[in-house]
């Protein structure tokens, strides 16, 4: 399964105004990995996730999920997406919420407790979204979009806001989701995450200016720091183009 694509992006081009923001991307995602976005703010990784989850105009280009244009009616309920601002009800609390997401998918307060229980949240289920922490916010978001065990979870800046600890509970759950066969994709501006990931696609400047494992990338970057591995790479791209 490792060896199939889940997403295939090809010459994707977005522009927003008169400013082009990806420009002529084009990568596969492997099924069944847990791949990651990695670029400072304002490379285009949002832009570029907006595209795959089928809620961003494009220009020009494809974006292919599962077989088929991503945004179709069919992908509803097998793309997860948990974006950056949290995508659920302040008013309710966390468990009110995970029951809810469940109901849509025709699932229980059994799956509904469970979600909460692997991001971590199970102290405070009963605690209204409006009065949790930032990062508790988040997590209570990626809970309600684990409930559905879609094919495809995309994730934006997931690990911001969460203490170590929890960030590497985090990490574990996708690399437990990836070796049940879900596709991940989780974007981050952390270099550090980089090293918990099977393949990366570093973007800067809305374009991709490296795909491949952080071993391959390290080894192409003659170093085994990936934050120096990604600002030799830069340079190596600017001396190209000058």
């Amino acid at each position: 399964m490792k060896s199939q694509s889940a997403i295939e992006i090809e010459d994707l081009v977005v522009e927003r105004g008169r400013r082009r923001v990806l420009h002529g991307i084009a990568c596969a995602i492997p099924a069944g990995s847990v791949t990651g976005l990695l670029g400072p703010s304002g490379s285009g990784k949002t832009t570029l996730i907006r595209a795959i989850v089928g809620v961003q105009i494009v220009k020009s280009g494809t974006v292919t999920v599962l077989g088929m244009p991503a945004g179709s009616a069919e992908l509803r309920r097998r793309v997860g997406y948990v974006t950056q601002a949290p995508s659920v009800y302040a008013d309710l609390s966390v468990r009110e919420n995970a029951r809810y997401f469940a109901s849509l998918y025709g699932l229980g307060a059994r799956e509904a407790d469970q979600a909460i229980k692997d991001v971590g949240l199970s102290d405070a289920a009963r605690q209204l979204v409006g009065n949790l922490s930032g990062g508790q916010r988040s997590r209570a978001s990626l809970a309600c979009a684990m409930i559905g065990t879609p094919d495809v979870l995309v994730l934006d800046e997931p690990t911001v806001g969460q203490d170590p600890v929890l960030r590497a509970d985090l990490w574990g759950k996708f690399h437990a989701l990836a070796g049940q066969g879900t596709t991940l994709l989780v974007s981050s501006h952390v270099m550090d995450e980089a090293r918990r990931c099977d393949r990366l696609l570093l973007i800067r400047e809305g374009e991709i200016i490296a795909d491949d494992t952080p071993a391959a990338v390290r080894a192409a970057a003659g170093t085994d720091d990936l934050e120096e591995a990604f600002l030799r790479l830069i340079r190596q791209r600017q001396e190209v183009a000058a």
